[in-house]
């Protein structure tokens, strides 16, 4: 469930920064500036947020790895458990085998 969290705490994040970056451009383009001094402003703005945007996608997916190792580390660790019972009923059902052929 903490991951269907995160999930949406990243993508309300995201939202934001685009939505904030968009606010900040439209304000741009309405001030009384030169069209170069708007495009250097505008350009800087734009790499910023693209430079977020990586960031948080670099840590989502670092989550994600995480994720998966641990679910991969419970599957393991579930497979021996079913393996070594799975083991154990073979054993004692070889010894009981073994005490109906003595009788």
């Amino acid at each position: 469930m903490s991951d269907d969290n995160n999930n949406a705490t990243m993508t309300m994040l995201l939202s934001f920064l685009a939505g904030a970056a968009v606010g900040v451009g439209t304000a741009l383009l309405f001030a009384p500036k030169t069209g170069e001094e708007m495009r250097g402003k505008i350009k800087d703005l734009a790499d910023d947020a693209v430079e977020k945007i990586k960031e948080y996608a670099t840590e989502a997916q670092d989550k994600i790895r995480a994720s998966y190792e641990d679910g991969k580390e419970v599957v393991l660790e579930k497979k021996n458990i079913i393996t070594s019972a799975i083991e154990a009923g073979k054993e004692a059902m070889e010894r009981e085998k073994e005490k109906q052929k003595a009788v």
